[in-house]
């Protein structure tokens, strides 16, 4: 027992001074952070912006061609990717050495995976591409990749199952949470003093992580993949992240994902997540963007919002956006990607990014010409000047079409298939210049003259998701 402390102690040591030698330098410039005018969204490089993307992957480190992945993201207007640290599928690479016999020491690194990850952090960085992390990804941890991970006993030289307490097999879905890696923390439900070994190699390895991505200030950081193990895990990773960038003068975005987002009513960790700005400084609702659809999709996200704005205001992000394959879950199709993905914009989101297929848009033509249309609409209005204003809407059905405006100065209608609604403008004299976007193709469509004083009828090109952009005085775009 004594020299498992002292090894444990020496893990301890080790995570600690991977940093002590940034502790006098200065903070570095340019980390991403919310903006100072409207803090429910994100400032970098001193300047606002909507993060917006879609991926062919959770895991792009691990991802071949990814430098070309990226440059045609970027290329359409994306700056918004998700990094899951996961090793789970085939091909993977695990982040500890590998010896001859096949098991793993933890106590050495595997050099090409932490080379990978570094790739990545530097491709985004070139191109002021926004990456959020997500540390833990329950799916490792159960199943067929458990048995292949290195964190098992019966794959690394370490440790035992004896020693740790951890099982060879977790034959269980992830979210049953029957797995004593995600206790490790003292006063957890499944904790045990067996499993501090434990913890100290995942301090081990969180420790190496932030010595590559601190340097970097285009990184949010997300504890986890949907996870339903309690909050008190994630809050003991935020804390001690949280600890070890302010000793290199950094100051990070944090946060936890968790899996019943899409019932937020119903979720005490969700509505703490919420309601403890101090603890997680932006919130991830990724999980409304699945079993939810149409109207009641916009309803759950204008409950989310409004709950969020009782607290010190944070940016809200869609880090996955489900919509492919119609699965049993409610993933939905690609059509309902889309629209999710165009109704958390217009809702008042920080940031939105197509999930991978199967079960998202990934990068494919429908997301990419999303898009492009929510950045055309940028080139006219500015999201984080407006806000939803339903009530200036009418004679309108479910689902429709949604409005955010600036009263007097700015609207933006989104419509998820043609339609025709009436906008009230009856206090404002002045005339309006409308102007179209196709959702579908991500193209400039047609433009009119609007007249003020009264409410006006505006009607979609076609079928479809469109954009109206009305403005005062808009420069006319060809």
């Amino acid at each position: 027992m004594k020299l498992m402390m002292n090894l444990i102690l020496g893990l301890l040591l080790i995570g600690v001074s991977s940093f002590q030698g940034f502790k006098n330098q200065d903070p570095p410039n340019d980390y991403i952070k919310p903006y100072g005018k409207n803090p429910g969204y994100w400032e970098y490089k001193g300047k606002p912006v909507l993060l917006l993307g879609g991926s062919k992957n959770d895991n792009l480190f691990q991802s071949s061609g990814l430098k070309e992945h990226l440059d045609s993201l970027q290329a359409i207007g994306g700056n918004y990717i998700r990094n899951t640290m996961d090793s789970g599928d085939s091909g993977n690479i695990w982040p500890f050495f590998k010896q001859k016999n096949g098991k793993y020491d933890l106590d050495k690194w595997n050099k090409k995976y932490w080379k990978k990850f570094e790739n990545l952090l530097k491709l985004a960085n070139a191109r002021d591409i926004i990456v959020q992390l997500e540390l833990w990804d329950r799916f490792d941890f159960s199943r067929e990749p458990w048995r292949h991970s290195p964190w098992n006993p019966a794959n690394n030289v370490n440790y035992t199952s004896e020693e740790t307490g951890l099982n060879k097999e977790y034959p269980l879905h992830p979210s049953r949470d029957v797995q004593p890696f995600f206790h490790s923390v003292p006063g957890m439900s499944g904790y045990s003093e067996n499993l501090d070994i434990i913890r100290a190699y995942q301090k081990k390895y969180i420790s190496k992580l932030l010595s590559y991505s601190l340097k970097y200030g285009n990184i949010l950081y997300c504890m986890d993949n949907e996870t339903s193990t309690p909050p008190e895990w994630g809050k003991f990773w935020i804390k001690y992240i949280k600890e070890v960038a302010e000793r290199k003068n950094i100051k990070i975005y944090l946060t936890d994902m968790f899996d019943r987002f899409f019932a937020p009513r119903k979720c005490p960790s969700c509505l703490q997540v919420i309601a403890k700005p101090h603890v997680y400084t932006f919130v991830d609702i990724s999980q409304i963007n699945s079993r939810n659809f149409n109207q009641s999709h916009w309803d759950t996200l204008q409950w989310i919002l409004k709950q969020r704005d009782r607290y010190p205001l944070r940016p809200v992000n869609n880090v996955k956006i489900y919509g492919g394959m119609n699965s049993s879950w409610g993933s939905g199709s690609n059509a309902d990607g889309v629209e999710r993905f165009c109704r958390d914009i217009m809702g008042g989101c920080a940031a939105a990014r197509h999930h991978r297929p199967p079960y998202g848009n990934g990068l494919n033509d429908r997301s990419r010409a999303s898009i492009q249309a929510v950045r055309k609409v940028e080139t006219l209005v500015k999201f984080w000047n407006i806000m939803p204003r339903m009530e200036l809407l009418s004679d309108r059905d479910p689902d429709e079409a949604y409005l955010s405006a600036l009263p007097g100065e700015e609207y933006v209608i989104y419509f998820t298939d043609g339609g025709l609604v009436a906008l009230d403008l009856r206090h404002h004299n002045q005339s309006f210049r409308l102007q179209w976007i196709d959702v579908k193709s991500g193209m400039w469509g047609g433009k009119a003259e609007i007249p003020g004083g009264d409410y006006r009828k505006i009607e979609a090109p076609g079928d479809g998701g469109w954009f109206a952009v009305i403005t005062v005085n808009a420069q006319s775009v060809d």
